[in-house]
């Protein structure tokens, strides 16, 4: 079987926090996650990277997905990790060498499809990091398409949440917004999280991520011209 997949990475909002118990769950014989070195059946939570890991952003993607390509198999590579920076997923450090290793292994069973990006909020917590962020995220992205063969696989950032103005810490969120809306990079879709919900301040509540993957979808699909 040949899947259509996507990888997904970045940080806590792309693992996904939302409540099981707040949106029917997704299930569709032709969404599969990659866990333990093999295909499966796809089942939220799809990262175990915290404990708190719940809903995200991909089954919803996914599902919109194939709307549009009703015969495909959507294989989701689940390789974000919540509270991590920019820093951590730049070529060399380790979730950016974690996040490639997988990946690699995932497309023996399949075709990349797109790059699912969610982050920004840890480095909206410093000025430094905020300005430079489009310039970092434009290098990680150049050399991870280089190293997976995948120049023209479509990249999908989400914008941080519109309920961070409020957030004691992400001080910075609107020039990381700024900087992942004007990304310099080829092929790259911005997906806003205009009004949508959150449930502590700094995840998107179960609702908001079914939303938000649904926009994603919308965003690939526009760049793949289907």
């Amino acid at each position: 079987m040949s899947r259509d997949i996507m990888l997904l990475i970045g940080q806590s909002n792309m693992a996904g926090r939302g409540l099981p118990n707040e949106v029917d769950p997704i299930a569709d014989g032709r969404i599969e996650t990659f866990r333990d070195d093999q295909w499966q059946a796809a089942v939220e939570p799809l990262h175990n990277d915290k404990e708190t890991a719940g809903v995200g952003l991909s089954m919803s993607c996914a599902s919109a997905y194939l709307e549009a390509f009703p015969q495909a198999c959507v294989g989701l590579v689940p390789a974000a990790g919540g509270g991590t920076p920019l820093s951590r997923w730049m070529p060399g450090e380790d979730l950016y060498e974690r996040a490639l290793g997988i990946a690699r292994e995932a497309l023996k069973g399949g075709k990349l499809k797109a790059i699912l990006w969610h982050q920004g909020e840890t480095d909206a917590q410093n000025l430094e990091l905020a300005q430079s962020y489009g310039q970092r995220l434009a290098e990680m992205v150049s050399t991870l398409r280089q190293a997976l063969d995948a120049t023209n696989v479509p990249f999908i950032v989400g914008g941080l949440g519109d309920f961070l103005a409020d957030h004691p810490t992400c001080v910075h969120y609107g020039l990381v917004n700024d900087a992942l809306q004007n990304l310099n990079v080829d092929r790259c879709g911005f997906v806003s999280a205009e009004g949508l919900g959150e449930f502590d301040g700094i995840h998107f509540n179960s609702a908001a991520l079914r939303s938000l993957g649904q926009r994603y979808s919308t965003e690939l699909l526009r760049l793949v011209g289907a």
